[in-house]
């Protein structure tokens, strides 16, 4: 063989067993994807059976052509065998773990049998809830022992019941409705739960076992010709939860309740319906009942009413065979529905039920009642909150915080409103102690309603929440704008405390400074609408102050209670929205006007005494609760409260300042005067109490400048003489004995008695006292006046002395002082004007009283006022006093025991002040 056919051979072969690899290769790969592909179709077909289960494969036509190949028949013997063992298992543990599971989550009459129930009221209070409620007994169809476990649905805040039948399953239905309603009754204690049943095809007959219920008001039947007013009511309920109840960030009643006392009761709404589907209206609108009921408390039972809902909700299927079906165990469990409670004991279980309501309506609606278990142990960060009163047994609270900052409270006369005010109060007062809460408390009535708070002869306690208590402050209206003044500064001083910790709350504030004292702030004003009773000046005032308080105070703890006999004719406070309109808290007593909103709220016309509407919606229907008011203002109610919590007060809390309209203010009981001393280089003189917060007195500084004088103008002697001698007093208080001469000169008879205690006074402080008439005053000014020409000329011969010219009834002297001194034809009345002018300069003030205006100005220059620079006058009219002060004495009318006082060098407006009693003793 030639060497290149040896090389062609070689060739071939090479390529043959190439070949050969390459067919070798295929075939595996082949053979391999062959057995992967029936791995795959194994395990698909597994999935499909073990997914549908076998009873499914069996049943499915397209599955049964593949269940007869036999290399399927491995797969489908598998399947079979854990069928059988997972039956098997269930079988032996799954009806036994089932009712365990049930018993633990749904204690008592939540599954329990009803002989160990049904009869008996419930006492649950709602701060635990079973999940899960009992309505018959299920089994595994395909199970191949078919033993029964319960059957139970979530309900009230787990989820809406849809149940749905067939004519002849419709008793089933109203069987299932009625157990599971008496169960859930029979649970919590009565007034906790609410039934409402509209049926469409009857106007009375469902669930007639309940019936007793409805004189409890636990149920309430419905027109069926009037769904809507049905779900409006159950939308309007929603409407108020959430701006009421669901506030701080809360999404549900059960949130806010937490592991306390649910205070929202449920609401249970039964809507039979036949099987055909509402109108499109209706639909829409139940949907959003049932999109937002839950939250609200609110849950609805629809039996045979076509209906899709974006919410939790569970369904009961009822067939012609009497069986049933439902979403919680599947379409594998039928499911035996519980047989309705013997027809005998269901009334007398709703009977008694009903019973033990009203007595919880009649034990629970004392003033003790209100008030809790421990004293002083919330906190009022966030607000305030206390109970007032009392609706079917169940608690009516008032509150007020950042969402309902202030209140407006009307009733006329004998309505109850002094009642209702002790109630709220006290309720308050016990759950918050005076360091989270204060009281600022004003009556503008001719009484003493709040005089209770401050202590008094026969009782020396006091609230030790109140710092202010204001009465018979009828013709003091300025006092209502200063206790407003007082807030808005208080206002301003927290908001600039709060800009400084760089938040914007009391809230916040109190977080971000917890060493600091910052209680809620609540004034109540009764009687309010004396603030408005007049266009002047005053109302002007009040109407500012009360607009700025109103709308920025809920953001600094500063909350008001404006309360009315008749709030219908107050311009300046209906006229002005940004004042009304923050007034979201509205309490109505019988027959009260315009404090509802009208004209759709007439809730107050016909509500019996005792009672109120108690609205958290500015007055809106939807927002009313009718509560009744417990008696407040018997012996051992408030003032017994009062009495503990006066015990539990801190040692050095300072009891409330105490502003009585009908009493004269004591001298020497006045912070001011008590802080006067010796030593004091400018001596202030005290003229009379001005009506503001802190009870201070009226001050006139007497330094060594022109005009540092004092006049009262006025008729009254009794006035004149008080002021008179509050400021020699009060000065004789600030010189050492001996230091300052007073010179007394009284030129009428009747101011005899004033001259002689108030020299008495002063002679009894150490003080030296020169008593002058008539027939001595010519020559006491024309001295004075010669020492002071000679001191402005520097011939004295000492230097000048504390010298005090009080004159009364100066004008009396003013024909004898006219007369001219023959050889220097010089009057007295020129020696008086010296004195008036040059006197406050070398320590020489007159303190003089004037019986009338045109009488002082006799005795100036003409024209000339600037030496007098403080007055007070009495028995005289604003017009008057034009030349000696601003415009705002025009609007001033004489009242008693109240006089106008303006010091031209301190204000920019008067002020009305209230003369001192001076008493007998300085000392």
């Amino acid at each position: 063989m030639s060497r290149r056919d040896e090389r062609r051979k070689k060739v071939e072969d090479s390529f043959e067993e190439f070949r050969l690899a390459v067919a070798a290769a295929l075939g595996n790969a082949s053979r391999e994807h062959r057995e992967l592909a029936e791995e795959r179709a194994r395990d698909m077909f597994e999935v499909m059976v073990r997914g549908g289960g076998i009873d499914r494969a069996l049943d499915d036509p397209l599955l049964k052509k593949a269940l007869a190949k036999e290399e399927f028949s491995s797969t489908v013997a598998q399947a079979m065998l854990d069928h059988v063992n997972a039956f098997r298992t269930w079988s032996e543990r799954g009806p036994d773990q089932l009712s365990s599971l049930v018993r633990e989550v749904s204690p008592a009459a939540a599954s329990w049998p009803h002989e160990s129930w049904l009869g008996d009221a419930g006492n649950a209070d709602g701060s635990s809830v079973p999940e899960l409620w009992r309505i018959g007994s299920g089994v595994v169809r395909s199970a191949p022992e078919q033993r029964p476990f319960p059957v139970a649905v979530p309900l009230l805040d787990q989820a809406h019941l849809h149940v749905s039948s067939t004519p002849d399953s419709r008793h089933l239905a109203d069987g299932l409705v009625e157990n599971l309603l008496l169960r859930v009754l029979s649970y919590f204690q009565p007034g906790l739960v609410h039934v409402h049943v509209w049926d469409v095809n009857q106007l009375t007959g469902s669930l007639p076992g309940l019936y007793p219920l409805t004189r409890a008001g636990l149920l309430t039947v419905h027109d069926p010709s009037r769904l809507h007013e049905v779900l409006d009511e159950l939308s309007d309920h929603i409407r108020r939860v959430h701006t009421s109840v669901l506030v701080d960030g809360h999404l549900s009643v059960r949130a806010v309740s937490g592991t306390g006392r649910r205070t929202e009761p449920w609401r249970i709404a039964v809507l039979f319906g036949n099987r055909n589907a509402l109108k499109e209206e209706q639909q829409q609108q139940l949907q959003r009942v049932a999109r937002n009921g839950l939250a609200c408390g609110i849950v609805l039972v629809i039996v045979d009413i076509p209906v899709t809902v974006n919410s939790p909700i569970e369904t009961v299927t009822l067939k012609a065979d009497q069986t049933a079906t439902c979403t919680m165990t599947g379409k594998h469990v039928t499911v035996a529905l519980d047989p309705p409670f013997p027809r005998t004991l269901v009334p007398r279980a709703c009977a008694t039920i009903a019973e033990k309501r009203e007595e919880r309506r009649k034990r629970f609606g004392t003033f003790g009642d209100l008030l809790p278990e421990h004293l002083w142990m919330e906190s009022s960060s966030a607000g305030v909150v206390a109970p007032v009163g009392y609706q079917d047994g169940e608690p009516v609270s008032l509150g007020l915080g950042d969402t309902s900052p202030h209140a407006l409270i009307g009733g006329p006369s004998g309505s109850g409103k002094t009642n209702f005010l002790y109630a709220m109060i006290g309720s308050l007062a016990a759950r918050y102690s005076p360091d989270e809460l204060e009281l600022y408390v004003l009556d503008f009535k001719e009484g003493v309603s709040f005089a209770q708070f401050a202590p008094g002869r026969k009782d020396p306690s006091w609230l030790p929440h109140a710092r202010l208590v204001g009465v018979n402050v009828n013709t003091d209206r300025e006092f209502g704008v200063a206790l407003l003044k007082f807030l808005a500064d208080e206002m301003r001083r927290r908001a600039d405390a709060a800009k400084q910790h760089e938040v914007t709350k009391l809230e916040q504030l109190r977080a971000e400074d917890p060493h600091g004292r910052w209680p809620r702030i609540v004034a109540v004003i009764d009687e309010f609408q004396y603030l408005f009773g007049e266009r002047d000046q005053v109302t002007q005032q009040a109407t500012q102050l009360l607009e700025d308080v109103a709308r920025r105070g809920r953001s600094q703890g500063i909350h008001l209670v404006l309360c009315s006999q008749d709030v219908a004719g107050i311009e300046g406070f209906w006229g002005k929205s940004a004042i009304f309109e923050q007034f979201t808290v509205r309490v109505a007593l019988p027959k009260a006007r315009r404090v509802l909103a009208e004209p759709n709220n007439d809730a107050a016309v016909e509500l019996p005494r005792w009672h109120a509407v108690v609205n958290h919606e500015s007055g809106v229907r939807h927002g009313n609760e009718v509560a009744r008011i417990p008696d407040s203002t018997s012996k051992d109610t408030f003032d017994f409260l009062q009495r503990e919590l006066f015990r539990r007060r801190r040692p050095e809390l300072a009891e409330p300042i105490l502003f009585d309209g009908s009493k004269v203010p004591a001298l020497h009981g006045v912070q001011d005067f008590r802080l006067l001393h010796p030593g004091d280089v400018t001596p202030t003189v005290l003229l009379g109490q001005v009506i503001d917060v802190a009870g201070s007195a009226a001050k006139v500084r007497l330094a060594r400048t022109p005009g540092r004088n004092v006049a009262v103008v006025g008729s009254l002697v009794q006035d004149a003489a008080a002021v008179l001698g509050a400021a020699a007093i009060s000065l004789g208080r600030q010189h050492h004995p001996a230091e300052a001469t007073f010179t007394l000169c009284c030129l009428v008879d009747e101011a005899e008695p004033a001259a002689q205690k108030l020299a008495k006074q002063l002679n009894t402080a150490g003080h030296t006292v020169d008593v002058v008439r008539m027939d001595g005053i010519r020559e006491l000014l024309d001295r004075t006046a010669k020492r002071l020409t000679e001191t402005i000329t520097g011939t004295a011969s000492a230097p000048p002395q504390p010298h005090y010219l009080v004159l009364y009834a100066v004008d009396a002297a003013h024909t004898l002082l006219e007369q001219k001194d023959p050889a220097t034809r010089a009057s007295g009345l020129d020696s008086l004007r010296t004195v008036l002018k040059h006197g406050p300069e070398s320590r020489t003030h007159v303190l003089g009283w004037w019986r009338g205006v045109q009488r002082l100005k006799s005795s100036l220059p003409p024209g000339v006022y600037d030496d007098i620079g403080a007055w007070v006058a009495f028995d005289v009219q604003g017009k008057e006093l034009i030349s000696f002060g601003p415009e705002q004495v025009m609007a001033w009318s004489p009242r008693p025991r109240r006089g106008l006082y303006f010091d031209r060098f301190e204000h920019s407006r008067p002020q009305v002040v209230i003369p001192f009693d001076t008493g007998e003793d300085i000392s």
